[in-house]
C-alpha cells in the first residue's frame, strides 16, 4: 500500500524544484543588469576608457552564465529524478491491469484533471479469486492529491479483502472500514488540536462512491453499489443495468446490517461491461451540453468482437473531443469482456437460489 505523506513530499519537492529552477534564472538576470549598468555608469578605480569596463562586464557575464547553467542543471536533473519516482508510484498506486484475467479479457483507462499527474480520485482493480473475478471502480470526491490518500486506502484493502472474504457483502465491509480509519487518521493530522481525539464520522463531507463486481464462472455477474453510476452492458448496442437503488457512498453513513448482492445479468460470451466514473458523463463541450457517453460506446463496441481496449481508446478520444481537453473531473474507464468458451446452463430455480446468496 502506497503512504501518502511520502507521496505528498515528493510532490513537493518537485514544486520546489521548478522554483529553484526558476530562482536560477531570474536572479543571475537581475545582478547582470545591475552590474553591467554599474560598470557602465562608474569607471572602475584606475581605469580609463571604455575597454576595462567592457572586459569587466564580459567577465562577469561569463560567471553568472555559467553559474546559472550549473544550477538549473542541477534543478533538472532533480525534477527528472522526482517526476521518475512519482511516475513509478502512481504506477504502483493504480497499476496496469493485464490483458485477460481468468477467461475475462478487460482493458482501463483514466483521465485526471490535474496538471502533471495519470492519476486522481478515481480508482478501479480486478482480481482472480476463487469466487470468481472481483472488480472494484470507485470515485474519491475530489482530485488530485487530496484525494490520493483515500485511493491508496480503498485499493489496499481491496486487494486484500478480495481473496480473503468469501461474501462480497465482507468486502465492502472492509472497504467501508479501510477509509474510515483513513479518514480519523487525516483528521487528526488536520486538527492535531483535538488532542489525538477520534470522531465517530470524520470530515463527514468527504465520500468515496463504490461499485463491487463478482463474475462468477457461469457468467453471472453480482454488484454492490455504494453510490456509484452502474455500468453498461456492450453487445449489440449500449445496455445501461440498473438491478436496484444504490446504496450511500462510503464515508458519510454507516453500512447497513444486511448486504444482499444484487444480480446485475448474465455476460454470455463475447459481451462485456463497460464500468465508468461520473466525471464521463458529466464532461461538458464549449455549449454546456454533457458528453454522450451512451451513444460513444454504442459507436466504439459496434465491431464484433468487442474490444476493450478499443472501446476504452475511442471513448477517450471522443471525450477529450468534446470537452477540447478541458476536463472540469477524473475519468475512469473499464471494460471487461466474457471470453470463456463455454457458460453452463442454469434453470430458474438455481438463479433464484444465487440471487439469495
Amino acid at each position: 500500500m502506497i503512504r501518502t505523506p511520502g507521496w505528498t513530499t515528493a510532490c513537493a519537492t518537485a514544486l520546489r524544484s521548478r522554483r529553484a529552477v526558476a530562482l536560477a534564472l531570474v536572479l543571475p538576470s537581475c545582478w547582470l543588469a545591475l552590474v553591467v549598468a554599474w560598470e557602465l555608469a562608474w569607471s572602475p578605480a584606475g581605469a580609463d576608457g571604455m575597454g576595462p569596463r567592457i572586459a569587466t562586464c564580459v567577465a562577469f557575464l561569463i560567471a553568472v552564465v555559467w553559474l546559472a547553467a550549473g544550477v538549473r542543471s542541477t534543478a533538472e536533473r532533480e525534477l527528472r529524478r522526482i517526476r521518475h519516482i512519482a511516475e513509478v508510484a502512481q504506477r504502483v498506486l493504480l497499476r496496469p491491469l493485464p490483458a485477460r484475467l481468468d477467461g475475462i479479457a478487460l482493458a482501463a483507462g483514466q483521465l485526471s484533471v490535474s496538471r502533471g499527474a495519470s492519476i486522481g480520485g478515481d480508482l478501479y482493480e480486478a482480481m482472480s479469486t476463487p469466487y470468481g473475478v472481483r472488480v472494484v471502480m470507485g470515485d474519491v470526491r475530489g482530485h488530485g492529491l487530496g484525494a490520493i490518500g483515500a485511493v491508496a486506502a480503498v485499493l489496499g484493502s481491496f486487494r486484500e479483502a478480495a481473496y480473503d472474504e468469501p461474501q462480497l457483502a465482507g468486502v465492502l465491509r472492509r472497504l467501508d472500514r479501510a477509509l474510515a480509519r483513513h479518514l480519523r487518521e487525516r483528521c487528526r493530522a488536520e486538527h492535531p488540536a483535538s488532542g489525538g481525539a477520534e470522531p465517530e464520522r470524520p470530515l463527514g463531507e468527504d465520500f468515496v462512491t463504490v461499485l463491487l463486481l463478482e463474475i462468477r464462472p457461469s457468467g453471472e455477474v453480482y454488484a454492490l453499489n455504494c453510490g456509484h453510476p452502474w455500468p453498461y452492458r456492450l453487445g449489440r448496442g449500449a445496455e445501461p443495468l440498473t438491478p436496484g437503488d444504490p446504496l450511500p457512498p462510503l464515508g458519510p453513513f454507516p453500512l447497513p446490517a444486511e448486504l444482499p448482492p444484487l444480480r446485475c445479468t448474465r455476460l454470455l460470451p463475447g459481451e462485456a461491461l463497460c464500468l465508468y466514473t461520473d466525471g464521463a458523463e458529466d464532461a461538458r463541450d464549449d455549449a454546456g451540453r454533457f458528453f454522450a457517453l451512451r451513444e460513444a460506446l454504442t459507436v466504439a463496441a459496434r465491431p464484433s468482437p468487442v474490444s476493450p481496449a478499443d472501446v476504452v481508446e475511442r471513448v477517450r478520444r471522443a471525450l477529450l473531443a468534446h470537452t477540447r481537453g478541458r476536463l472540469s473531473d477524473d475519468v475512469a474507464l473499464l471494460v471487461l469482456r466474457n471470453d470463456r468458451v463455454r457458460v453452463p446452463a442454469q434453470s430458474a430455480a438455481g438463479e433464484a437460489a444465487g440471487a439469495h446468496r
